[in-house]
């Protein structure tokens, strides 16, 4: 075994003009999670519970799209998605559309847990997280002011705002909207990937675990599920890797791109840097995302093909690092 080693992700697609302090300030999130994380690895805490620790985190910091600080629907309300796998028996459990759930990762561990089922979503989930006690707030505590701003500016644009503090008008600091937006399921979006959260991780005894948690899109219909519940998709794990993905949701769900890593390792014999940066540049077609990995291995790695993506990451023997482009 080649040791412990973590990574944790903020989202990929990210402003070029983002400002400094914002950059300084998700870089400082991303440091206190590793720390978190690295000092339960020292603890001897497997995987799965790692994961699960660094990402409610992550929620509970509105920061980032996940948890408080959750983008929100066209309605103005917040509906929450997360998962989580564990890699040795590719174990999983996954929720959608929660509302009152602080920590919508620990409800997806009690789904795999507690449950004989995968995923739970809606009135199921809620109704299975009030016979679980878990934390529940009302729906107001997950909305920030900066959200109800940029919802409104969505509203105004008619679209879904991809990064939802990124403004695609030309009403904010006199920026001009992208010439040439991506486009989703054939319908044109502005150009960035949210901020969705994730962390994964191989503790020391070659076990591997991913998470990813997430609000969705800013304006995003009522209902509308991403990629982050989807095992296999968002999220994946097994004896070789772990996955956590970023970005446009409906681009990873049609490249299953989680899977696809372990898979180009299983059946190509790719290298995890190998596998991950294969499935960045041929299995996206033109849609824009990012993903974190470890192996079983204790080896780390990060891809994207977005302007950026917030992460970090740190292994066993001292390496340590934080990054935004």
């Amino acid at each position: 075994m080649g040791g412990w080693a973590i990574a944790v992700h903020g989202g990929a697609g990210v402003d070029p003009n983002l400002p400094k302090e914002r950059q300084e300030e998700a870089k400082r999130l991303l440091t206190r999670c590793l720390h978190i994380g690295i000092s339960a690895l020292r603890s001897n805490l497997p995987a799965i519970d790692v994961v699960e620790l660094v990402v409610r985190e992550l929620e509970t910091d509105p920061l980032f799209n996940s948890g408080r600080g959750s983008a929100l629907t066209e309605k103005g309300t917040v509906e929450m998605e997360a998962s989580i796998m564990d890699g040795p028996k590719r174990r999983c459990g996954a929720v959608s559309g929660l509302t009152t759930v602080k920590n919508p990762v620990s409800l997806a561990r009690l789904v795999m847990d507690k449950t004989p089922h995968s995923y739970l979503a809606f009135a199921g989930a809620e109704e299975f997280a009030r016979k679980q006690g878990v934390e529940l707030v009302d729906n107001d505590y997950f909305i920030t002011e900066d959200n109800v701003g940029m919802l409104k500016l969505a509203k105004e644009a008619n679209s879904i705002l991809f990064d939802y503090r990124i403004p695609t008008l030309g009403t904010c600091g006199g920026g001009a909207a992208m010439e040439s937006p991506i486009q989703m399921n054939g319908l044109p979006i502005s150009v960035y990937a949210p901020e969705t959260v994730g962390c994964v991780v191989v503790d020391k005894e070659g076990r591997c675990a991913a998470a990813t948690s997430t609000g969705g899109l800013m304006n995003k219909m009522t209902g509308r599920i991403g990629d982050s519940p989807l095992i296999g998709s968002g999220t994946y794990a097994c004896d070789l890797v772990g996955v956590s993905c970023t970005g446009e949701g409906e681009a990873i769900i049609r490249s299953t791109l989680a899977r696809e890593v372990a898979a180009v390792m299983e059946y190509k014999g790719l290298s995890l840097h190998e596998a991950v940066d294969y499935v960045i540049k041929y299995r996206l077609d033109e849609g824009k995302a990012g993903l974190i990995a470890v192996s079983k291995n204790g080896e780390v790695a990060c891809g994207f093909n977005t302007t950026g993506m917030f992460r970090g990451c740190a292994t066993e023997d001292g390496f340590m690092e934080v990054g935004v482009w």
